[in-house]
């Protein structure tokens, strides 16, 4: 928040050098901490929801502390010329910064790394962000050298007339709306969250039809596995997400596969990161393989059940004509269904190849 105080502070002065940079920012945004309450609700993704609320009350609780410091001040010593600093500029500043700024190297830290720092980049920030870059920055020199230099390389030939596209990060669509105000579609680095939960493992599983009394009361060799993979303990991390790159997180498929065995010998003769792989094809045999795909598929179910809408009924609203953000919305909450699609159909392909090897075999 110091560079959007910062911001505040210069788009306050008169005369900045920076004016005609901050003139021509946004004066609005179209991420979430800005849309309606209807519109938050039109999330319909607990996780998003969770953040959303959490940067609110943030702003919330930042200007009352912003405003505690500035009220005994003498106007000469006022930041921010006497204006008043409230949520709302709190958060439009908070939202140029996490829109526009970049991470680039700050100072050299003792170990040889750089620390990072957030820059706003005037120009350079109105480069889109693609996952086919054509261009890409290039720091010269430490943030603290005058003479550090920040330009923007083409990766390969670019065309008169075509835009400038850097890579923001490989993100969740969670990122880019909280934090640019859009959604990418078909976007190969979005996931949905789920909570590592033994009842809901015990529900998946008997809506698999392979049922497992190991998830709610697992033995102690499994346990201690469920330990290591940071899924049981004092402070474990329950956070596992299916979809994205992995397309289930190693994590949740080591534990379902490990879960779902009674062989401790041959669950033992592999170590975890086999146990942990998708492109570890049935370490622990194809019924235990297709066990843990159906289990996962099950969870993909109850996942797809918690929208209260549907992705026709989510087209159908978008047809009619809807806001900015309830369109946003809208569109975020499809691309998380079809995620949760996506990962049912390929783990599907998967079963039914597991199970046409295994006929094949006998």
């Amino acid at each position: 928040m110091k560079l959007g105080l910062k911001l505040l502070q210069e788009r306050a002065k008169v005369g900045s050098f920076w004016w005609p940079y901050i003139s021509n920012l946004p004066e609005t945004y179209t991420v979430p901490i800005f849309f309606s309450g209807e519109d938050i609700k039109n999330l319909q993704y607990a996780p998003l929801l969770y953040q959303v609320n959490k940067r609110c009350r943030f702003l919330l609780e930042f200007e009352q502390e912003v405003k505690n410091v500035l009220k005994n001040l003498k106007p000469s010593e006022h930041p921010f010329g006497g204006q008043d600093v409230d949520a709302s500029s709190l958060g439009w500043a908070m939202s140029a910064v996490s829109s526009r700024a970049f991470r680039l190297y700050g100072k050299k830290l003792p170990n040889g790394t750089h620390s990072d720092i957030p820059m706003m980049l005037p120009l350079i920030d109105m480069c889109n962000h693609s996952f086919n870059p054509n261009a890409r920055i290039l720091q010269e020199q430490d943030a603290g050298n005058p003479k550090m230099l920040i330009k923007v390389v083409a990766e390969r030939e670019i065309k008169q007339s075509d835009p400038l596209l850097l890579n923001y990060g490989c993100l969740s669509n969670d990122f880019f709306l909280l934090d640019y105000g859009f959604v990418i579609p078909s976007n190969p680095y979005d996931h949905i969250e789920l909570k590592y939960d033994g009842a809901l493992m015990d529900a998946a599983s008997m809506a698999a039809g392979v049922s497992s009394p190991n998830f709610s009361s697992p033995a102690p060799w499994q346990q201690e596995i469920l330990f290591q993979l940071n899924l049981d303990g004092e402070v474990p991390n329950l956070k596992v997400t299916i979809g994205g790159p992995e397309l289930v997180e190693g994590r949740l498929l080591g534990a379902l596969r490990v879960l779902l065995s009674n062989d401790r010998e041959m669950v033992q003769r592999y170590d975890l990161s086999v146990l942990k792989s998708l492109s570890a094809e049935g370490p622990l045999g194809v019924a235990n393989e297709v066990a843990a795909f159906r289990t996962i598929i099950a969870l993909c179910v109850i996942a797809l059940g918690h929208f209260p809408t549907k992705i026709m009924d989510d087209e159908s609203l978008l047809k009619q004509g809807v806001s900015v953000s309830t369109e946003l919305a809208i569109q975020f909450r499809m691309q998380k269904k079809s995620v949760i699609i996506d990962v049912m159909r390929d783990l599907t392909k998967r079963v039914k190849l597991l199970l046409s090897k295994e006929t094949t075999t006998a």
